[in-house]
């Protein structure tokens, strides 16, 4: 029994020894590559198809979205109904999401109904048509859901920052108009279905409680399918030129009588491979990355300007770009903006005590360590690694990154980064 009169020994998280538990790797009939993290606990499992059909391959815009939106909406053989139906039946959820390189199809049911729901969606897979009322109903929801967003200062930041950063022809700079919705018809969407979805490279992540035959249901399901499974130079080649506004500064009046405005300042940054990356990883936590950054503490807590502020460094595969995004009073935009390049000054200029270092590099680890929470967040954080060409020595080398840098590493990363005139001013009122 323990004695209840003494404390329990307390550890910071940056004192643990965190272990990134292995996937079990294999390969279908057709090649298609399956990583798995299984546990004993709990009864659900989770099935991820990803495949290389992101609008980094659309030679039509909104297509890679709209092909994957409605990806269920209807097979030769069943309708919308019918396959929502019969899903929900089941007590299973299937959704499905399109980023910039790649489109995933994710199933999340109970373990032992996995082998009646994956023969479903092999069938969407290779048998979805697209019905025009589909279609008709997507164009629809799609128009009035861009017409309100285009109302909204933070919605048409967002679009604009990006193309100020990349350009509008770049994938991750271009954004949907009306006439690119109303453009999408149904034999363009089922040729770009054949092509990166039937035909397409694909590779599949499980995670759960999963079946001890679950290489024999996937391979059953899927096996056979003519995925054109490419081991490396998945995106085949196809590069895009980077274009940088001309103007650093700009002020967009969106809308005359709104009363807020959104802030985005952001500038080019290199990809997960760059080694300053991680370093600055722990640059940005401090800076505007959680909750008691330094953007935080004085832009919302001391200042009272926004309700939120943040800094973060894009997700992509590519290019990326660190962003620092707000929204505050129209009339206070100028003042936040100021701040927040106070803050970028005392990086530069000042050495971050050990007392907040510290914290952040507990806050760092134990949100590391959080994330190990369960298969499936074990087997994303694999998938970000293998998306990326990493192996697992990257989860380890980041975690002695963030143990053992210093202020004075900190300080050079804000004077190499964070000077003011490599970043891109906007405001949207």
């Amino acid at each position: 029994m323990p004695n209840r009169t003494i404390a329990p020994n307390y550890f910071d998280p940056i004192e643990f020894d965190l272990k990134l538990k292995p996937y079990q790797y294999f390969t279908l009939d057709n090649k298609a590559p399956v990583y798995s993290v299984h546990t004993e606990t709990g009864d659900v499992a989770m099935v991820e198809f990803v495949f290389y059909a992101g609008n980094w391959f659309e030679k039509q815009n909104m297509l890679a979205a709209t092909t994957n939106f409605l990806i269920k909406n209807g097979t030769k053989n069943k309708s919308a109904f019918d396959i929502n139906e019969f899903f929900e039946f089941e007590g299973a959820y299937l959704s499905r999401a399109c980023y910039n390189e790649t489109a995933t199809i994710t199933l999340h049911c109970l373990s032992k109904h996995l082998p009646i729901l994956l023969p479903i969606v092999a069938e969407l897979l290779t048998e979805s048509n697209f019905p025009t009322n589909e279609i008709s109903i997507y164009k629809q929801n799609r128009k009035q859901q861009l017409s309100v967003n285009l109302l909204k200062c933070d919605f048409v930041a967002d679009r604009l920052i990006d193309e100020y950063l990349y350009g509008s022809e770049h994938p991750y700079g271009k954004y949907s108009r009306e006439e690119d919705i109303d453009n999408i018809q149904q034999e363009d969407l089922q040729q770009y279905f054949n092509q990166y979805y039937t035909h397409g490279d694909c590779m599949l992540f499980a995670a759960g409680n999963l079946p001890s035959n679950i290489q024999e249901l996937l391979n059953k399901s899927f096996g056979q399918l003519p995925f054109q499974i490419k081991e490396k130079n998945h995106l085949e080649g196809i590069t895009y030129t980077r274009f940088l506004a001309e103007e650093k500064t700009q002020s967009i009046l969106n809308d005359p009588n709104g009363v807020q405005g959104a802030v985005r300042i952001a500038r080019p940054f290199p990809d997960k491979h760059h080694p300053d990356f991680q370093k600055v990883q722990v640059l940005n936590t401090i800076f505007g990355g959680y909750f008691g950054s330094r953007l935080m503490s004085n832009i919302r807590e001391e200042k009272g300007y926004t309700y939120g502020i943040s800094s973060y460094i894009q997700n992509h595969m590519h290019d990326s770009a660190w962003m620092i995004s707000t929204e505050a009073k129209r009339e206070a935009c100028p003042m936040v903006i100021e701040e927040i390049w106070k803050e970028a000054s005392i990086l530069q200029e000042e050495l971050i005590d050990d007392e907040e270092l510290e914290l952040v590099k507990n806050y760092m680890i134990g949100s590391i360590l959080s994330s190990l929470d369960g298969a499936f967040s074990i087997i994303g954080r694999w998938k970000g690694y293998i998306m990326n060409g990493f192996t697992g020595n990257k989860f380890y080398e980041n975690i002695e990154v963030i143990k053992s840098i210093q202020a004075d590493e900190l300080q050079a990363m804000a004077q190499k980064y964070l000077r003011k005139e490599d970043f891109y001013q906007l405001t949207v009122i």
